[in-house]
C-alpha cells in the first residue's frame, strides 16, 4: 500500500500527459489549435460569433442590393454602409433572440401552419407567391413550391427552409415586440401633467448675468474646478466602444488650374474628333474616362448639363463640352425616338454554362418560351428553372422599372417590344426568357455617344504635394511632431473620438489603411509611410486612445474647459446676483443694485423652456413653474448664464373633459410605444458582452 501511494503521484502525471496528449491529437487532427479558432471572428455578441466568410457573403449581398437601387458601381462608400447595415442585423438579431430564448417564446405547430397555409398567411407568404399579373395572392403556386420542396429538389428544398425560418423568426420577434407593447401604459396623472406642461401658461421677469460679462482673463481655473465639474458631469463622459484621437496634417494634391485648363484642352480636341467620327461606339469606348454605354437613354439618365440639350438637337450633333462634377463632358446624338418610360416585366435567367454552352442554352430557353406561349404557367416554370435567386422565389416577378436599371440587351428586348411578348435573349448575366406585362408612358429617348475627361492632378502637381509631405515626414517625431509643422507652415489638424469603422477624419475621406493602422499603433507614434487620398497625402500621429467606459479627467480636459470656466464665471455671478437679491423685494429692487434691468415675457410653457431671443434654458423656467407670483428667486445657473426670475401670474389651461382626456392618453400611449423599443433595444445593447473585430478584416 505504501509503494502504490508512493507511486501515485506519478501514476497522476502519467494520465494527465495522457490526456493533453490527446487533446493536442484531436486539435493537430482538426488542423484547428484552440488558441487560432478566434482568428476568423468578425465579431460575436453575448459569446454568438460570425466568421469572416459568412460575413463577408452578406456584406456582399446587401451591397449588390444598394448598387442596384441607386445603380452604378460599387463605391467605397457603399461598401462601407452595407457592412455597417450587416453588423447592426447581426447585433439585433443576436440580441433579439437571446431575449426571446430567455422568456421561452415559440411559434406552435399549429401557428405555424396558420402562417403559411392557413386563410391569413405570413406578409412573407403573401410576398413570394403573389400572381404577377393578376396581383392575386396565388395558392396553388405555393402547394406546387411545397410539394417540390418536400419531393427533394435541393435548390427548392433550401430556399423553401430558408423563407419558414424567416417566417419563424419574425412571428417570434412579433411576439416579443407585442409584449414589450403591451407592458406601456400611462395613468391619469401622467395625461394631466403632459396637458398641464403643453397649455399652462407662465408670465414672469428675469434678470441675466451672460458668461460673456465675465471675461476669460478675469479667472484662473483650478485642477479642483476640472475635478468638480468632471464628478458633476462623469455619467456624460461614457464611450460605448474605444476610441482614438489623432493630430494630422493634409498636403493638398487637388487639381491646379494649370491640370484643369490642359483637361479642357483635351476635350476641346476630343469634340473634333467625335464629331468626325463613324464609329461612335468605339470612340467612347476608348477616350471616355466613365465608359459610359452607347445606349438609348431618357431624360434625367445624365449630367443636368448634358440633359438640358441631348434632347432639343438633331440627330449627328455634337454638344458640350460641359463641366460636372470634376469632369468635363461632350457627347454625340446618334438616333432618337419615342419609347415607354417603364416596363412591368417577369424573366428567366439560364446559365450558360450550366446549360453546355450558349447553343443549349438558347435551346433550352427557345423550348421554355414555346411552353409558355402554350399557356404553362410563367411563375412555376420560373421556379424550376431560373437561375436568378433575386426573383425566382417570386415567380420571376422583377416589378416596374424605368430605363437605365437593367443591362441593354435585357433593357432593348423589354422596352422595344408590346405588352404580352415573351422574347428570348442574350446578356453578359445568361440567357433570358423575358415576358413584358405592362408599359406606361410614352416619352422621347435618344442613343448618346458620351465621353467625359476627368480633371486629375497631373504629375508635377501629385509630384509637388508628395515632395513636401515627405520632407515634413522625414523630420517629423513623436516629440517634435507640432514644432517641425508650425515651423514649415503647416496647419495640424486634430480628429477625436475617431471609431475604428470610421471612414473620414472630419469629413475628409481617409483610407481605411490608415484606420487600421490608428487601432495598431501606440500612443504618440507617427505614422510609418505617407497616406494617399484622391486629393490629399496625410501624415498622422496618434496622440490619444480613449477606452471603453468612462473616461478618465485627463483624456478630456481639453473637451470640457468651456464647461469648466462657465461653471467658475457662474459661480461668481450667483455670488454677485445673490447679493443684490438679499433684502430685495422684487426683482426690479435687484435689478437696479446691479445696473439693469429686468426683461418680461409671455406665454411660456414647461414643454417648450425657451426664453426668446436667449436661449433654451430648462432649469430656469422649470424653476418659475415652481415659485408663487411676485416673489423673485434665488440665483439660477443656467446654459446662457446666471438669472433671477419673478413670475408675474400664471395662466390656466382649460379642464379636461373626458373625450380629450381619452385623446391625450392614446397619443401619449402610442408616443411611449414608439420609443419603447428603441429604450429597450438600447438597454440591451448596452448590458450585452459585443465584440468587434472588424477594422482586422476591413
Amino acid at each position: 500500500m505504501g509503494n502504490l501511494r508512493n507511486r501515485a503521484g506519478l501514476v497522476i502525471f502519467v494520465i494527465g500527459l495522457a490526456i493533453v496528449a490527446f487533446l493536442l491529437g484531436d486539435i493537430i487532427q482538426s488542423g484547428t489549435p484552440f488558441w487560432a479558432k478566434k482568428q476568423n471572428e468578425v465579431g460575436s455578441v453575448n459569446g454568438e460569433a460570425i466568421d469572416y466568410i459568412a460575413f463577408n457573403q452578406q456584406v456582399d449581398q446587401m451591397s449588390m442590393m444598394y448598387q442596384q437601387q441607386m445603380g452604378g458601381m460599387e463605391t467605397p462608400q457603399i461598401r462601407s454602409f452595407a457592412m455597417q447595415q450587416v453588423w447592426n442585423q447581426f447585433i439585433s438579431q443576436n440580441l433579439i433572440n437571446g431575449e426571446i430564448k430567455k422568456i421561452g417564446l415559440t411559434v406552435g405547430k399549429n401557428e405555424f401552419n396558420e402562417l403559411i397555409t392557413g386563410p391569413n398567411p405570413s406578409p412573407q407568404i403573401l410576398q413570394n407567391f403573389t400572381n404577377p399579373q393578376t396581383g392575386q395572392f396565388d395558392r396553388n403556386f405555393l402547394n406546387q413550391v411545397i410539394n417540390e420542396a418536400k419531393g427533394g429538389k435541393s435548390e427548392i428544398g433550401g430556399q423553401w427552409e430558408a423563407l419558414l425560418e424567416n417566417i419563424r423568426s419574425q412571428r417570434l420577434t412579433e411576439k416579443y415586440s407585442n409584449l414589450l407593447k403591451n407592458s406601456v401604459y400611462v395613468t391619469a396623472l401622467e395625461v394631466q401633467d403632459e396637458y398641464t406642461a403643453k397649455n399652462k401658461l407662465a408670465n414672469f421677469k428675469y434678470l441675466l448675468l451672460d458668461y460673456s460679462s465675465v471675461k476669460d482673463s478675469e479667472i484662473k481655473l483650478t485642477d479642483a474646478d476640472y475635478k468638480a465639474y468632471y464628478d458633476k458631469h462623469k455619467n456624460s463622459f461614457k464611450n460605448t466602444e474605444e476610441t482614438r484621437s489623432v493630430d494630422y496634417v493634409l498636403f493638398d494634391a487637388s487639381p491646379s488650374a494649370q491640370d484643369t485648363a490642359s483637361t479642357l484642352a483635351t476635350i476641346q480636341q476630343l469634340k473634333t474628333e467625335l464629331t468626325n467620327s463613324t464609329n461612335d461606339s468605339l470612340f467612347a469606348t476608348v477616350n471616355s474616362d466613365t465608359k459610359y454605354p452607347v445606349a438609348y437613354i431618357r431624360k434625367g439618365q445624365v449630367s443636368p448639363a448634358l440633359d438640358s440639350v441631348l434632347f432639343n438637337v438633331p440627330t449627328g450633333t455634337t454638344v458640350g463640352p460641359f463641366l460636372s462634377n470634376g469632369a468635363y463632358e461632350i457627347a454625340k446624338v446618334i438616333s432618337s425616338k419615342f419609347s415607354p418610360d417603364s416596363v412591368k416585366a417577369s424573366h428567366i435567367l439560364l446559365n450558360i454554362a450550366a446549360e453546355g454552352g450558349a447553343d443549349k442554352a438558347k435551346a433550352k430557353a427557345d423550348s421554355i418560351r414555346g411552353l409558355i406561349l402554350k399557356g404553362e404557367n410563367f411563375a412555376s416554370l420560373a421556379v424550376e428553372f431560373s437561375q436568378d435567386q433575386g426573383s425566382k422565389a417570386s415567380g420571376g416577378d422583377l416589378g416596374t422599372f424605368p430605363r437605365g436599371q437593367m443591362v441593354a440587351p435585357f433593357e432593348e428586348a423589354a422596352f422595344g417590344g408590346k405588352p404580352g411578348d415573351v422574347v428570348v435573349v442574350n446578356s453578359q448575366f445568361g440567357v433570358h426568357i423575358i415576358r413584358i406585362e405592362k408599359q406606361v408612358g410614352n416619352s422621347k429617348i435618344v442613343k448618346a455617344a458620351i465621353v467625359d475627361k476627368v480633371i486629375v492632378a497631373g504629375k508635377e502637381t501629385t509630384d509637388a504635394a508628395y515632395a513636401k509631405a515627405n520632407e515634413f515626414f522625414t523630420e517629423a517625431t513623436s516629440s517634435n511632431f507640432a514644432e517641425v509643422a508650425q515651423q514649415k507652415g503647416l496647419t495640424v489638424n486634430k480628429a477625436t473620438r475617431i471609431q475604428a469603422m470610421d471612414n473620414t477624419l472630419n469629413g475628409q475621406d481617409a483610407p481605411r489603411e490608415l484606420f487600421r493602422w490608428i487601432y495598431e499603433a501606440k500612443k504618440n507614434a507617427v505614422t510609418d509611410k505617407i497616406f494617399e487620398t484622391d486629393h490629399h497625402f496625410i501624415v498622422a500621429k496618434l496622440s490619444d486612445i480613449n477606452p471603453k467606459g468612462i473616461q478618465p479627467l485627463e483624456s478630456i480636459k481639453n473637451d470640457i474647459e468651456l464647461g469648466v470656466r462657465n461653471m467658475v464665471k457662474a459661480r461668481m455671478l450667483k455670488e454677485k446676483l445673490n447679493n443684490a437679491l438679499n433684502g430685495a423685494s422684487s426683482i426690479d429692487q435687484a435689478a437696479q443694485k446691479i445696473g439693469k434691468s429686468a426683461v418680461s415675457v409671455e406665454n411660456i410653457v414647461l414643454a417648450n423652456p425657451v426664453i426668446p431671443g436667449v436661449a433654451l434654458e430648462s432649469t430656469v423656467v422649470g424653476t418659475v413653474f415652481g415659485l408663487q407670483p411676485n416673489k423673485p428667486s434665488k440665483a439660477i445657473e443656467g446654459a446662457q448664464g446666471v438669472y433671477a426670475v419673478q413670475v408675474d401670474n400664471f395662466v390656466n389651461p382649460k379642464e379636461l373633459v373626458d373625450s380629450e382626456r381619452i385623446n391625450q392618453q392614446k397619443q401619449i400611449l402610442t408616443s411611449k410605444e414608439q420609443r419603447a423599443w428603441g429604450a429597450i433595444y438600447k438597454a440591451l445593447q448596452d448590458n450585452a458582452d459585443i465584440d468587434d473585430n472588424r477594422i482586422r478584416f476591413y
